[in-house]
């Protein structure tokens, strides 16, 4: 007996998790595409574990502010950031950053990989990809892109773009998907490598118009579906995902990693977030928190080259 006493004795420690509301990051402003992910899994997790996923917006420093607060938490699994390209790439674009990207989370799981698409007013006279290319080659420097911020997947599309492309457009930063696209559609800015979610929308309701996604093959998305890839209209061998995926703090205990990865995973496959996946063009996630830790690490070193070659910083 005092034996099994010994072994059943971290059970209850481990069913507790979580017996309070989880905050899960979003450093972007409301309204974005990653705002919009993080919400739609924060319901359906939450049903899973049994209590709320709250979400909390954190936006600014191309999401090093909400990554940050992450990092610095306890590593309880009470924390968690939805994470985009960014956390991959802003080692790269940043000379110092307040945590160690390595050592300061917990990979939980990569919840879904989509296209970022170029995008427009409906008036715009930019209808295709050749389109872009001659008016930035007309008037080099003049026309801009807008980004939800320095390092996001909307501003290195829009640098890739630029490299491979041979034009000058101006990249102008905001703080998150939400005020770039206003201004996009006030016509402030003349495009925008938006991610899928954050336009789906205004794709929908006419507000604006696809020119072209930045992915090797079409999206699967039926709002996307007939809509043309870069290296389609022009550009060779362009490719830029933009994916979305949980973190924790490091240091978080494997069993409430694998918890959180479990709720994750149901999550990703309720019919209520396959459907406005499929409607963003979001090709859903899932796999283990190693995998996603590889595939990260993977990005990293890729997003690394493009960077140095482009002479890209933020600082």
């Amino acid at each position: 007996m005092p034996l099994l006493m010994a072994v059943a004795a971290p059970l209850p420690a481990l069913a507790a998790f979580p017996d309070k509301p989880i905050r899960l990051v979003v450093p972007f402003a409301p309204g974005g595409g990653t705002d919009l992910i993080a919400r739609a899994m924060g319901v359906t997790m939450g049903e899973d574990l049994g209590q709320p996923v709250l979400v909390d917006n954190k936006p600014g420093g191309g999401t090093i502010i909400g990554t940050d607060l992450v990092a610095k938490s306890a590593p309880d699994g009470y924390t968690l950031v939805m994470a985009t390209m960014a956390h991959a790439v802003n080692p790269s674009l940043h000379k110092k950053l307040p945590f160690d990207t390595d050592k300061a989370f917990s990979p939980v799981m990569l919840v879904g990989r989509s296209p970022n698409v170029l995008v427009v007013k409906p008036d715009s006279p930019i209808k295709t990809v050749q389109d872009l290319i001659a008016a930035a080659k007309a008037r080099p420097g003049k026309l801009n892109y807008a980004s939800q911020g320095p390092g996001t997947s909307a501003h290195l599309a829009g640098e890739l773009f630029k490299k491979l492309a041979k034009v000058d457009i101006t990249h102008v930063p905001y703080r998150g998907a939400g005020p770039a696209i206003t201004d996009l559609l006030g016509g402030q800015v003349d495009a925008m490598f938006a991610t899928a979610a954050a336009v789906a929308p205004h794709l929908e309701s006419g507000k604006l118009r696809a020119v072209a996604v930045t992915t090797a093959q079409r999206s699967q998305a039926p709002a996307l579906s007939k809509v043309p890839t870069i290296a389609e209209g022009g550009v060779p061998n362009y490719v830029a995902d933009s994916w979305y995926g949980l973190f924790a703090p490091g240091g978080t205990p494997p069993a409430v990693i694998a918890r959180l990865n479990a709720a994750a995973k149901k999550a990703v496959q309720t019919e209520a977030f396959r459907k406005r996946a499929e409607q963003e063009g979001l090709a859903v996630g899932g796999g283990t928190p190693e995998e996603f830790g590889r595939y990260v690490k993977g990005e990293s070193e890729r997003w690394s080259k493009v960077i140095k070659e482009a002479n890209i910083t933020v600082d």
